[in-house]
């Protein structure tokens, strides 16, 4: 007998070419900083820039509870730095998110607010050089070189 509702998902990781752009002075900052700071977050987030993935699915590569993987993942979610991407369903039915890096790259900086649209034209012009991560820490003399390569 076929299944009627589907296992697996057939969601990728997509990317866009606008940075979301983080400074110093913006909570959001914090929030990021924060939710990456645990290895297991930090861990998760790589694998998820990978492919995407269920939190049950995250928990047996990374050998953690899925609990804890749940935690870790609203943290994330919370900050911005992945989204539910799909629904899937488990063997027994049960209703699964599908979690992957978000959409929009994301550029942390330790710069004002008055930085930023320098900063962004010149994460735009060599976002292509960035390849796959997307998050970006930039701070002290590598933002001067950063702009100044425009």
């Amino acid at each position: 007998m076929s299944r009627l509702l589907p296992t697996q998902t057939d969601a990728a990781v997509e990317r866009s070419d606008t940075p979301a752009v983080l400074s110093l002075d913006d909570d959001a900052t914090r929030d990021v900083i924060e939710a990456l700071s645990s290895e297991t977050a930090y861990e998760i987030f790589r694998l998820l820039n990978e492919t995407p993935a269920t939190p049950s699915r995250i928990a047996d590569q990374l050998d953690q509870s899925v609990q804890n993987v749940h935690y870790h993942l609203e943290n994330l979610e919370a900050a911005g730095v992945i989204e539910v991407t799909d629904t899937c369903y488990s063997e027994k039915g049960r209703e699964m998110s599908v979690f992957v890096v978000s959409e929009d790259p994301t550029l942390l900086f330790l710069g004002t607010e008055d930085d930023r649209p320098s900063l962004k034209r010149a994460f735009k012009s060599v976002a292509s050089l960035l390849g796959p991560p997307s998050i970006l820490l930039a701070a002290g003399e590598s933002i001067s070189q950063f702009v100044t390569a425009e």
